[in-house]
């Protein structure tokens, strides 16, 4: 099987890389016919970018070319790349969320797309250190710039992609400032190519039958996010469970808290082996693994009650809310003060 490489600047500057088009053509002579076409067509789609060359790349060799993510096989036919707990930079590329793929017996789904293209690209190749089978699902957990900038590489790839009912929705309401801010954080050489994609259209989708696998999915009501959607490995009992579960990192707040607690309590019905979490370690035993984030969300909740009860305003309480809880999460400093201002403006309409 082979893919386009793609050289590429951005017109009128120095910055310059090289891009993947995951196409899987079955031979050579196939890529090599139809690799101008497919080239010219897809720099078509972006006008900041000159295309400089372009060649063949077999996946076997695909790493020399884009790294490959790092991943573990938390159960047989799961794999999970586990992100650090960090902000976007360009050093990091937009890497802060775990993804992941299943292999079934005649295809693939993957688990969330990464923060950039680069990282969409990188998962990619990790795939393809694995299994030539085909790419046919895409399942976005819910729509935070850091599980779904690298879609657009598993679009190209062939892949359906799968998401909450809401989420275009949302991400036609959001998609400016995510540019805008994501662009700027991560420069423009990790941008280059990253697109805001949509999910396709149609009737939800409720299970993915990938040969001797099925994945079953179910939507949430609004929770950690407004568009919150879980994966289940029926074969391994792995639950792939998006940001509804944070470990060690602080958990970000865009949804309502009170939601949030109420979905986890009726998760926590489910039986699993292991859940996958949105950000924390490659793979949790379950429920125990969510009883950090239930402990943070019902300390979160209890004072902000307190503070509103006692009359403080927001500016005074926000400060405050949450502090508990420091010593048990990272980037606190970053998402705490954010969560307990949301908390607040949802409980004091109680």
């Amino acid at each position: 099987m082979f893919d386009i490489l793609l050289g590429l600047c951005i017109a009128g500057s120095e910055i310059c890389e090289d891009r993947l088009l995951p196409v899987s053509f079955p031979s050579a002579a196939d890529c090599v016919r139809e690799a101008p076409v497919r080239a010219e067509a897809w720099v078509a789609r972006h006008a900041e970018l000159e295309l400089t060359q372009y060649r063949c790349v077999l996946h076997a060799t695909l790493s020399a070319y884009v790294p490959s993510l790092t991943t573990e096989e938390v159960a047989p036919g799961v794999f999970v790349h586990r992100a650090p707990y960090a902000i976007p930079t360009p050093e990091n590329g937009g890497d802060l969320a775990n993804i992941g793929f299943v292999v079934g017996e005649t295809a693939v789904a993957v688990i969330d797309a990464g923060g950039s293209r680069t990282v969409g690209e990188q998962l990619y190749t990790a795939i393809r250190e694995r299994t030539d089978l085909p790419i046919k699902w895409l399942v976005l957990t819910h729509v935070h710039p850091d599980h779904i900038l690298g879609a657009s590489v598993f679009r190209e790839a062939g892949a359906q992609i799968v998401a909450h009912p809401d989420f275009t929705l949302s991400l036609g309401n959001r998609a400016g400032s995510y540019e805008t801010a994501m662009r700027r954080l991560l420069g423009e050489r990790v941008w280059m190519g990253t697109e805001l994609i949509a999910a396709d259209e149609g009737a939800p989708v409720t299970e993915i039958d990938l040969g001797g696998r099925v994945l079953e999915l179910d939507y949430h009501d609004i929770a950690h996010s407004e568009t919150d959607m879980t994966a289940f490995d029926r074969a391994t009992g792995t639950w792939f469970v998006g940001d509804l579960v944070f470990a060690g990192h602080t958990p970000a707040l865009d949804g309502s808290i009170l939601g949030w607690q109420r979905l986890l309590a009726e998760m926590a019905e489910r039986s699993a082996k292991r859940i996958v979490p949105g950000h924390g370690p490659a793979s949790l035993d379950w429920p125990k693994g969510a009883d950090p984030i239930r402990a943070y969300l019902a300390a979160i909740t209890e004072e902000a009650r307190a503070a509103i009860r006692a009359g403080e305003p927001l500016s005074a309480a926000s400060r405050h809310i949450g502090e508990s809880q420091r010593g048990y999460w990272a980037l606190f400093d970053e998402f705490n003060r954010r969560n307990a201002t949301a908390a607040f403006k949802e409980l004091e309409w109680e």
